[in-house]
This record gives C-alpha cells, sequence and structure tokens, in this order.
C-alpha cells in the first residue's frame, strides 16, 4: 500500500533528529527502565520445512541425531534456567518440518504425537508444572486452533512478520523456497493471536534485501493489527548477520544508521506505550547507541544456554550489561515474558489456569521478582545490584527522584502520582528514596530505636469472616478446620497477663478471631479479667472490626461504645484489619469486613474519644503502587484531622500458608525491594504528621530489620512473646525477640536501643530489670471452644 505523504516525510528526516524524538516518546512512558527477561533457551527441534537463506537455526535431519529434544532434556536445562534465577523457557522450532521431513513424522510418531505443535505443548506443560518457568512459544505460521491449544500452556507466543516484501519470495531473495515466509501467513496467523488475546511478540528483520520503504510497510503492518487487537507486547528490530554456511555468506549487514534509524521509525510509528526490542548480543559493544535510539528493553538473555538462532553471537554478560544500561542513564530491570500491562489484565490475557504461575514471578508492578527472600524465610534478604553510571551524568539520580524526595523533607504532602514514582524507584533511585528518608529519620527522632516488652494474647481463632489471606482463624466446627480451635477461658487470658509482667511486659496486645457468639460485652469482659490480673499492665486491643462487631451487638453507636470499652481499662487501639484502604483490593481480600471508610470511621471515633492508635499497611499480595499510594494518604488525611497515630506499621503479606496464595490468587508477598521502599516512601509521605514507622523483626527477620532501620524505620514494634498470626501464615523468624537480643540487633547498626511504652514513653527501672533474663514462658493452653458466659456490662 502507498505510504503517506506524513509517513514519506518523516522517512526523508535525519536519522539523529528521528532519534531525539523517539528517545522523547520512550522517556515519557518507560522513563529509565531497560528490561530484559532472564530466560532458557529451548530449541525443541532444529528441523524445518523452510529454506531462509540466512539462517543457520535450521538444520536437516542427520542418522543417528535426534530430530527432537525429549521431555527429560528440556526439563534438565529448564531446571538449570529455574536454579539460575531465570523465569522463561523460550521455545524455538523450525515450521512444520513433519511436511517436509519423514524423519520428524517417524520421531513425533514415537513421542507420541502427529504434528510438531502438539510435542511443544506437551513440552511446555512439563517445563511449567516440573519448574514454574514461563514458557513463551516461538512456533511459526499457526491456525486458530494451534495458537489456542499453545495458548492453555503458554503465557505469550511470538512470530517475527519480518518482512512484508514479496520480493523476498522470488528466485535468489533471501525468503525463496520458504512457503511459511509468505507475509499474508505470518500476518493472518499474527491477526489470529490477537483474536484469541495472545500477549504477542513480533517484529522485522533488516538487512536482507529490503528497502526502507518495505521496512516501514511491514511496520504499519502490525501497527494495524495491534490498532485493531492490542495484542503486539513489543516489536523486535533484529539486524541481519551474514553467517558461515548459508547462502547469504556474503550479504552486506546494515550499517548502525539502518539500524538506529529503523529503530527510531517503529517507536514513532508506533508511539511511546510500546515496548521496542534489539537484541545486545547482534550489536556488541554499542549498546548506549540502540538505547538513544528509542528501545526500551533487551529481549531475552540467557546465563546458561547459547542465542540458538544465532550462536555466533554470546550474549552479553549481565553485569557488563548492567553498566552499560546505566551509563545510558537507565536501569536494568528484569521482566516476564509479560509485560506489566498485560500482566495486569491477567483476566483478559492469559488462559486462567496460568495466573498463578505469573503471579509466583512477579512483583507489584508485574516485573519479575527481582530476589529469591519473600516476608517470614530465613532466606537472606539482598537488594537487587545497583549500576552506577558514569561521571558525566553526575550522580545518576534522576531530577523528578531528587525533587519529589526534596518535597518530602520540606514537609509538603506529596500526591497519588508522586508516591507511586518513589515507589518505582530502581536502582540509583531507590538508594536515593531509602537515604533520604534515613536523614530524614535521623532529623525527626535521632539514633533512638525504640520497642516496647509486650505479649500478644490472641483470645480465640474462631472467626466468622472469610478474609482470603488469612491463615490464622478457624471456623467454628470441625469440618471447617485447618487446625485446633481454641476460645481462650479468662483464668488463662489471666495466667498469661501476669506471666507477661514477672517478665517485664508493659503492654499485652490482645486481638483475636470475630467470633460469632462475641458480643460487645465479651471485649468488656476481657478487659475486666486483664486488670483483674495486673492493674497496671497496659491494655492495647482490639481492631476496628471487633470494635464495630462488638458495638452493634449492643445496638451501640461506635462512639459510646468505646467508652465503654475506655472505662473497662482498653488503653490503646492496634490500627489492624486495615489491609488495605481501597475498596478495589478489599473486595477481593475480605470482602465481608469492614469497608475503607467503615475502617476510617472506627478509627475516627476511637480518636474523638481520646485514644491513640496505631496504623498498619498489609502490602504483598494482589494490589499494586497505585493501591500503595491511596492508603497512605488516607492515613495522612486521618492523621492530620486527628493527630491520634502513634506509628505507621508496615506489614509484609506472609504468602506461605495464606488460602489464597495456596489457591493461586496472591504474589509471594513483596520483594525485598519493596518491602524496603514501603518504609522509605512511608517516612516521606507521612512526614511531619506521622514520626513513627516500625519495623516488623517477625516479618522481616533481622537482617532484614537491620537495612530498613538505615531506610527511615526508628521503631521495632515489641518483643510479642507469643506471635501467632504471622507463625501461622508460615513465617520462621520465631515468637519472641527479647529485650537482649532486641539490644544486640539495633546496636549492630550503630543506633541506641530504648525501651519504651505503648505511647512512646519512659520505662521504669524496675519494669527493665525484670525483662532481662527472664525465665522460659510456661507452655500455653489453648482452650477448647464452649458455651461463652455473658458477662453484663451496665
Amino acid at each position: 500500500m502507498p505510504l503517506s505523504a506524513e509517513i514519506l516525510e518523516l522517512m526523508h528526516e535525519e536519522t539523529e533528529a528521528l532519534m531525539t524524538r523517539a528517545a522523547a516518546l520512550r522517556d515519557s512512558v518507560h522513563g529509565r527502565i531497560q528490561s530484559y527477561s532472564p530466560k532458557v533457551f529451548l530449541p525443541l527441534t532444529h528441523l524445518c520445512r523452510d529454506v531462509c537463506h540466512y539462517c543457520t537455526f535450521s538444520k536437516p535431519p542427520k542418522r543417528g541425531e535426534a530430530a527432537y529434544m525429549t521431555i527429560e532434556q528440556v526439563l534438565e536445562v529448564a531446571r538449570a534456567g529455574a536454579a539460575a534465577g531465570c523465569t522463561e523457557a523460550l521455545f524455538t522450532l523450525g515450521d512444520k518440518p513433519e511436511l517436509r521431513f519423514s524423519a520428524a513424522r517417524d520421531a513425533l510418531s514415537d513421542l507420541g504425537h502427529e504434528t510438531t505443535l502438539s510435542y511443544v505443548a506437551e513440552a511446555a506443560k512439563a517445563v511449567l508444572k516440573e519448574t514454574g518457568l514461563l514458557p513463551h512459544i516461538n512456533a511459526g505460521v499457526m491456525g486458530a486452533d494451534d495458537i489456542a491449544m499453545l495458548r492453555s500452556v503458554s503465557v505469550s507466543q511470538g512470530l517475527m512478520l519480518e518482512s512484508t516484501s514479496q520480493r523476498l519470495l522470488e528466485k535468489g531473495q533471501a525468503h525463496h523456497g520458504s512457503p511459511d515466509k509468505m507475509p499474508a501467513a505470518r500476518l493472518e496467523t499474527i491477526r489470529l493471536a490477537g483474536e484469541q488475546k495472545v500477549p504477542f511478540t513480533s517484529g522485522i528483520l533488516i538487512g536482507i534485501g529490503e528497502t526502507r520503504e518495505e521496512r516501514v510497510e511491514a511496520l504499519l503492518a502490525l501497527r494495524d493489527l495491534h490498532a485493531e487487537y492490542g495484542h503486539i507486547q513489543e516489536i523486535i528490530i533484529q539486524n541481519f548477520r551474514a553467517k558461515p554456511g548459508t547462502k547469504m555468506v556474503n550479504a552486506p549487514e546494515p550499517d548502525l544508521n539502518e539500524l538506529q534509524w529503523t529503530i527510531a521509525m517503529s517507536r514513532i510509528l508506533f508511539g511511546a506505550e510500546m515496548n521496542i526490542q534489539a537484541p545486545p548480543n547482534l550489536t556488541p559493544g554499542k549498546y548506549g547507541v540502540l538505547i538513544d535510539a528509542g528501545i526500551n528493553d533487551w529481549g531475552g538473555i540467557s546465563p546458561i544456554t547459547a542465542d540458538h538462532v544465532n550462536p555466533e553471537a554470546p550474549w552479553p554478560h549481565l553485569e557488563a550489561l548492567r553498566q552499560e544500561t546505566a551509563d545510558a542513564g537507565k536501569v536494568l530491570t528484569a521482566r516476564l515474558p509479560v509485560y506489566p500491562a498485560y500482566y495486569q489484565d491477567n483476566a483478559r490475557w492469559q488462559d486462567p489456569a496460568l495466573v498463578p504461575h505469573l503471579m509466583k514471578s512477579a512483583d507489584a508492578e508485574g516485573w519479575g521478582r527481582d530476589d529469591r527472600w519473600a516476608p517470614g524465610l530465613t532466606v537472606a534478604p539482598a537488594l537487587p545490584p545497583v549500576a552506577r553510571p558514569k561521571a558525566q551524568f553526575g550522580e545518576g539520580v534522576s531530577p523528578e527522584i531528587r525533587a519529589l524526595t526534596a518535597k518530602a523533607l520540606d514537609g509538603a504532602g506529596l500526591n497519588e502520582a508522586e508516591i507511586v514514582t518513589l515507589f518505582r524507584a530502581r536502582g540509583i533511585d531507590f538508594e536515593h528514596v531509602t537515604e533520604a528518608a534515613d536523614r530524614l529519620r535521623a532529623k525527626v527522632n535521632g539514633d533512638v530505636v525504640s520497642y516496647a516488652v509486650n505479649r500478644n494474647i490472641n483470645y480465640t481463632n474462631i472467626c466468622g469472616y472469610k478474609c482470603r489471606f488469612c491463615a490464622f482463624s478457624k471456623g467454628k466446627t470441625h469440618e471447617a478446620l485447618r487446625g485446633v480451635p481454641y476460645n481462650l477461658d479468662m483464668h488463662e487470658v489471666q495466667r498469661r497477663v501476669s506471666e507477661a509482667w514477672e517478665r517485664g511486659a508493659t503492654e499485652v496486645c490482645m486481638q483475636g478471631g470475630i467470633h460469632p457468639d462475641y458480643t460487645g460485652d465479651t471485649y468488656v469482659e476481657i478487659l475486666r479479667a486483664v486488670k483483674q490480673a495486673e492493674p497496671d499492665m497496659h491494655i492495647h486491643a482490639f481492631s476496628p472490626l471487633e470494635v464495630q462487631q462488638g458495638a452493634a451487638t449492643l445496638g451501640l453507636p461506635v462512639g459510646e461504645y468505646l467508652t465503654r470499652l475506655k472505662e473497662a481499662g482498653l488503653g490503646t487501639l492496634p490500627g489492624t484489619a486495615a489491609e488495605i484502604l481501597d475498596d478495589e483490593v478489599r473486595d477481593v481480600l475480605c470482602h465481608d469486613k469492614l469497608n475503607t471508610q467503615e475502617w476510617l470511621d472506627v478509627i475516627e471515633a476511637a480518636h474523638s474519644v481520646g485514644f491513640r492508635t496505631t496504623s498498619t499497611i498489609m502490602f504483598g499480595h494482589i494490589e499494586t503502587p497505585t493501591h500503595w499510594a491511596r492508603h497512605l494518604l488516607r492515613i495522612r488525611a486521618l492523621q492530620e484531622r486527628t493527630g491520634g497515630f502513634t506509628e505507621f506499621v508496615p506489614l509484609p503479606f506472609v504468602h506461605m500458608e495464606a488460602p489464597m496464595y495456596l489457591k493461586g490468587m496472591a504474589r509471594k508477598g513483596p520483594t525485598f525491594r519493596e518491602a524496603i521502599l514501603m518504609h522509605s516512601v512511608a517516612r516521606l509521605a507521612l512526614h511531619p504528621v506521622l514520626t513513627n514507622i516500625q519495623v516488623s523483626w517477625v516479618k522481616l527477620g533481622p537482617e532484614g530489620v537491620k537495612v530498613a532501620l538505615n531506610a527511615g524505620a526508628n521503631d521495632m514494634g515489641g518483643t510479642l512473646m507469643n506471635e501467632s498470626i504471622s507463625r501461622a501464615a508460615g513465617t520462621q523468624h520465631g515468637q519472641e525477640l527479647p529485650p537482649e537480643r532486641m539490644d544486640a540487633l539495633i546496636r549492630s547498626v550503630g543506633r541506641e536501643p530504648r525501651q519504651r511504652t505503648t505511647l512512646y514513653g519512659p520505662v521504669s527501672e524496675e519494669r527493665q530489670a525484670a525483662g532481662r533474663n527472664a525465665e522460659d514462658l510456661s507452655p500455653i493452653i489453648l482452650t477448647p471452644p464452649k458455651p461463652i458466659r455473658r458477662t453484663a456490662t451496665a
């Protein structure tokens, strides 16, 4: 089709001018991210019915050589890739070799298949099941049924268009004798993939005899398909490399200007959002100039397998690529075979059976997880490596990040988009955010790290709610149980309170499941029992959900019921049950629980009658940085009205035993980078209205705590004595961190430990002494459920 006058005019611009436009477009959406996919290359078969004149991947059958990799061979490579940190299994194969070679037909028959495509489906399914690697399949020209079959076992597919030039099929040209290189057939496959909602990779091969006009025509054909179906997630601009043993061994390769011109044109034609890729191993040592031309992705890079399509071109060493990417002002970022925009809409783009596999490999934005750590595990946490750019880029921190941290340090509130930008910080920008938060912590809190000696008492694990993340609560009958149900009698509660007092505690933290038989009187009875046992013990108790439920059972307004709790001895309230303060997330996590406004209303009512409360966030499951930002803004707005929050407590989601994770509905908690950022961004976003940021040693472990204490956190919560809820979810970090160990951990990062009360006041020498070298805890007694005795509170 004839090119428009506008495009013809564009084609005549100088390459440098096109690159400037392309880079600006790219930066407007992709910012500093330069992605790549850590992968293994699985050449299931080298047989192909086509005879492209530049290809060394395709090989005819040889006597004594297997026509196909066995499933065992595939899994051996895939397992090595998984052990090396890969997330993608790239299946490459020739087009329909069984239509040309009897050796292929015979081999397939021995494997129990009629077609290569059905065999690759079996292999992909095995890789997914046995290794967790996410299959991406390049299977050539296919029909609708083939694409549908592979969609059920692969998260993405691909087919290079290469060119729409019919000339290249003529005798003496690159595609002569290759029926599967018919442009119409390849475009139809790509169209069918769009109909089937398959995240798809395509692109063009330049330097094989086509003209610039023909390149643009091919790009426009892909653009038209993408405009109709929205399924093309990346465009590859691949430069021809002459290879020995091929008919085009002496053909000239495209020079760097041609490659840059084509990259820049593709970016301008497809716009800012498209992912444009150029393989780095085909232009070694020129990484920066490819970035300058407008790419935002390096494609798949393997630590263990060669590029079987271009075996003469080794992959760049990852650390060298990271450094050269940094020198170009970008941050190398691992991705999945599916890009974030498609991951965030899994319901549309994925077979439901594949979504759990994707979620296990993804971070909150939909990029690949950058570590093997998860909250609650004893795996040593590690932050992603940071490559520092060369001197000409100054300190390398983006002006936007620098401006936002300066704004936060001045006490000016940040808006949603600005907070999201901080949460997305990576590389040297991440370091700047955490350092800014630590400077602010030092200014506000000094070098003191505080903690309380306390005991957790969870009086029942029976709950009538169905929160999908909770591994602690049990049903009321044995048929509904994942463990032993209990409902502590008051004697056991009092015994634990007195034992905690003897061991130096100044606080008991009390929460439980929402027992269907509890009323507001039950909570009053618990308070009175505690005060009867130890009158001076501070009671930090009852989530907003428990408060609302208690008030409702007595027919009282929440404020009036809170006053009654205060009179019975309640000291402060934990701001738990917050999860994520956004109903888009809460409707999935806990649809029958308090909604966002109800949680805020209960907390505001508590503040209005004189209570102080904590505030929390539980993150790392299904939410995104946008939800984190909304949560922080709602906490800040309420604190500005009431001043009633004592601290903000990030609680990373512990996935191991969480029902929603076991059902494939959640991620594996935040990455370590995300967990640290939550403490840092909270410090910045809540300044100056909320001055204490707490780190959970139960979730992060000692080594994670050390990092958080140098990234904005100033408090370590409590010693706990009996931690039950996180332990039920699978955490491996123990039930108690006594004062001696707490002090040692704090001093190990050069900070000053200080024991505090619940309200951040001083603790008497007598209480501190009682907590040192305390006796071991007596075995706890989990009282079996029994009818609840009602006690009037009037």
